[in-house]
This record gives C-alpha cells, structure tokens and sequence, in this order.
C-alpha cells in the first residue's frame, strides 16, 4: 500500500484507543503546568516541598470526601480550581505558558501550584 492510500485504510473498532476523558483531562493539566511545574520543583527542593503540601491537602480533601486517589477524582478536582480560579479572574496556563524557572514558580499563584500537586499524584499513583 502506497502512502496516498493510507488515509483511506480501514479502522477496525479494535485497533481504536478509547482514552478515559478523566486520564485526557489529567493528561491536559500536565502539558499546561505538570511538565514545567514538576521539572522546577524537582530542581528546587524548597518549591518540591511547596508543591508536596499541595499535594498533602489534595489528598486529605480526596480522602475526607471518601475517593479514591485515581484519575477520575483528581481530574474532578484539577477541574473545580480551574473553574474556581476563572471565576476569580486569575490566570490558568495553556500549554506552554507556564513559568519555566524554579524561581517563578515559588511566585506563582497558589491554585497554579495546586493544580501542578495534582499532576504529582496523578504521577504518583498511575493515573497517568
């Protein structure tokens, strides 16, 4: 088969991935702020822990709610502080718009750290 065909080759049902909307929504978040975000607080171990009590109060939220730590619950939450920080007019990066040093992240607001917490848990617990 020649490359002009290839866009008319058949699909099967089989071979079609099916990506949870929960791991889509997590996967989003990492390429806004999770990528950045984790790669400056693993070279800044003050940001690291910074990030970590994010993480803790993530998860104190998730258990205190009786979820479990998995994809759908922490695509759910990474949602409400997006919705919540665009109610309040704050600026939530696209991809490619967050801070690259870990000197702007320890300036940046707490729900952009918040929602780089949730991308570590995602990591954590194989969401991802």
């Amino acid at each position: 088969m020649t490359n002009e065909f290839l866009a008319f080759a058949p699909i099967s049902a089989a071979d079609a991935v099916i990506l949870d909307p929960a791991v889509a929504q997590l996967d989003e978040m990492m390429a806004r702020v999770g990528v950045d975000g984790l790669a400056a607080a693993f070279a800044d171990p003050g940001l690291l822990a910074l990030v970590d009590q994010h993480a803790a109060a993530v998860r104190d939220a998730l258990v205190d709610a009786e979820r479990a730590i998995d994809a759908e619950a922490l695509a759910a939450y990474a949602r409400s502080i997006v919705f919540a920080a665009r109610r309040a007019g704050r600026f939530v990066p696209a991809a490619g718009e967050a801070p690259t040093h870990p000197a702007d992240w320890q300036s940046t607001d707490w729900h952009v750290l918040r929602l780089v917490a949730v991308c570590l848990l995602a990591e954590e617990s194989g969401a991802l």
